[in-house]
């Protein structure tokens, strides 16, 4: 075994790792496995929807910099979340996201099975392995059900991410939490004492945890076994994020795991609550910023609700100029991020130099895709989220006239946009046919453009490339909102609702501009939007006047954002917190 490196987080009964005994051997040492319904590992393995999943693949990369001994678990999807296209009249078009995961990952031996709706369910298992600086690797491991040995409808559990009906949510659920188990214990990962569940999706691990549990103890002892074991880490603080099942749908999809009057105990009298069921099972619960965390104890009250902030893999974000930056001002910050800090220190015109080559990358990346004909002098506006009702992508153009008159006295302005809505999500799709028709609309004075199918690869573009990145959720719906963060650590400054994590990272003028204030409870679509355009009006001419400033808020987003808000920060924090 190799020795600990000094810079990773001593924790009792979790060793380093580097081991070079045998796979057995090497799945028993693993102690802490986390548990996603997505998990965003590469652009070209569509497991992931949006920031939960990158979320989850960055907090997966972190870990195996800093030898953390996990084991991932989530499922496989053969169609991925959806693939997008947008018709000329701004309609989306969803496809099949089809992949063969035979290019990708490596099929292992072991398979389980689970009992759904009274059939046996064969679960087969698929192992990526996530690389760290140092060399350690962390698998990942994906479940499986389209094999021949099942039918076809249980074939089909494992083909889309967030597809189907409540009967055919649940069973992929039963999938990731029961099976999950099962397969680790399948693949000899016997030494796991923390199972972490991303989100509430993964919940049904608690049941199959507490079914072997009880076999060797009284059940009240049982669930307080199991909840020393599990962490729970929210995300949502919009009610409808949070799964809800029926009982007669749960009784029917997975049998009498455990009995229903038990079930209810932990899990809520009416309906199972996966948050419930979490939050009643866990011995540490957290949101995902400081703010988020004191919402979800609103939320639910009488619980004790930690936070722990998000963060980004920062040599996953980072864009090759910046890259080249730090490995010459600042060589150690691959293996501690927070050395970032110093990024006050670079040359501002080798800060320029380096956003300007990401900027033209992503102009002509644009014009090959929208034909806009942007160019790369002019200031870039970015948004690129989940197109969905709170997240008002379209606040921008809520006083189109005011817009254009700003623009006009203050400098030109060209807006980059992107975003999948959900497929049942009517008033998302609604919003991007709107932005199209808008976008028609203002052509001759303001050039925005709607790119298509948004993922890893596109994110890391976007986000070295604009100038000023833009977020306007509605509060307090904001969770956390990493896309900024990956901006920041590009040199790219944010201007966003005080929400999320955002009331951390924002220090006005410095790090980047608020919309509205920090006492606003709520946000009022007509306030927000006339702040928004008065920062606007300050900021646009302060790009194009006062370079040296410009370059000093780049280079603070940088120092004091991107030194902070990163993935390994966030993991030794889990650590500290939730594994120890």
């Amino acid at each position: 075994m190799h020795k600990r490196k000094q810079h990773v987080p001593i924790m009792t009964g979790i060793p380093g790792a580097g081991f070079k005994e045998s796979e057995l051997a090497m799945n028993v040492e693993r102690k802490i496995a986390y548990f996603s319904m997505e998990i965003g590992i590469r652009s070209d393995i569509p497991t992931y929807s949006g920031g939960l999943g990158v979320l989850a693949g960055d907090t997966v990369r972190s870990c195996a910099d800093l030898e953390i001994p996990m084991v991932a678990v989530s499922l496989l999807y053969r169609k991925g979340y959806f693939h997008q296209e947008i018709d000329e009249e701004g309609n989306q078009i969803e496809y099949p996201d089809e992949w063969n995961p035979r290019d990708l990952l490596h099929l292992l031996h072991h398979r389980t099975e689970i009992t759904i709706e009274g059939r046996s369910v064969i679960v087969e298992s698929w192992e990526y392995r996530i690389t760290g600086s140092g060399g350690f690797e962390i698998p990942v491991i994906f479940l499986d059900t389209d094999t021949g040995d099942n039918d076809s409808y249980d074939r089909s559990l494992s083909w889309w991410l967030y597809g189907g009906d409540e009967r055919y949510r649940l069973s992929q659920e039963a999938i990731l939490g029961i099976g999950g188990i099962r397969i680790l214990k399948e693949l000899g990962y016997t030494g796991i004492d923390r199972y972490h569940m991303n989100e509430g999706h993964p919940g049904l691990l608690v049941l199959e945890l507490l079914r072997t549990t009880a076999e060797r103890m009284d059940f009240d002892s049982a669930v307080e076994d199991v909840k020393r074991k599990c962490v729970f880490t929210t995300h949502t603080p919009v009610p409808a994020g949070h799964d809800q099942f029926p009982y007669d749908l749960v009784e029917k999809v997975i049998g009498s795991i455990l009995p229903v009057e038990r079930l209810r105990e932990i899990g809520g009298d009416t309906r199972l609550n996966m948050t419930r069921l979490a939050l009643n099972s866990s011995h540490y619960v957290n949101g995902v910023a400081k703010r988020h965390g004191a919402v979800s104890r609103e939320m639910f009250p009488g619980y004790h609700i930690d936070y722990i902030t998000n963060g980004v893999h920062s040599p996953t974000w980072a864009s090759e100029g910046i890259r080249k930056l730090f490995d010459r001002y600042i060589p150690d910050w691959i293996r501690d991020p927070s050395a970032i800090r110093s990024a006050l220190s670079i040359p501002e015109n080798e800060v320029w130099t380096a956003h300007q080559s990401d900027k033209m990358r992503m102009t002509e990346m644009v014009n090959e895709k929208s034909g806009m004909g942007m160019d790369s002098e002019t200031f870039t506006i970015g948004f690129a989220r989940r197109a969905t009702t709170y997240k008002r992508a379209d606040l921008i153009f809520h006083d189109t006239e005011r817009l254009i008159s700003l623009c006009r006295a203050q400098g030109n302005v060209q807006i980059v946009f992107a975003g999948k809505a959900h497929p049942k999500d009517a008033t998302g799709q609604e919003i991007i046919r709107q932005i199209f028709s808008i976008s028609q609309k203002l052509r001759e004075n303001i050039k925005i453009a709607y790119l298509e199918n948004y993922n890893m690869r596109l994110a890391k573009i976007l986000v070295a490339g604009v100038d000023l990145w833009l977020n306007t959720p509605r509060k307090p719906n904001e969770a956390s909102g990493t896309s900024g963060m990956k901006a920041a650590l590009n040199g790219v400054p944010s201007l966003s609702i005080l929400d999320g994590w955002w009331i951390e990272g924002c220090i006005e003028d410095v790090t980047g501009w608020a919309i509205g204030s920090a006492q606003e409870a709520e946000s009022d679509d007509a306030g927000n939007a006339h702040s928004l355009y008065g920062k606007l009006e300050h900021i646009i001419p302060l790009y194009y006047s006062d370079r040296s400033k410009w370059i000093s808020i780049m280079k603070h987003s940088i120092a004091i954002n991107g030194s902070y808000f990163n993935s390994h920060r966030m993991i030794r924090q889990y650590v500290l917190d939730a594994y120890y």
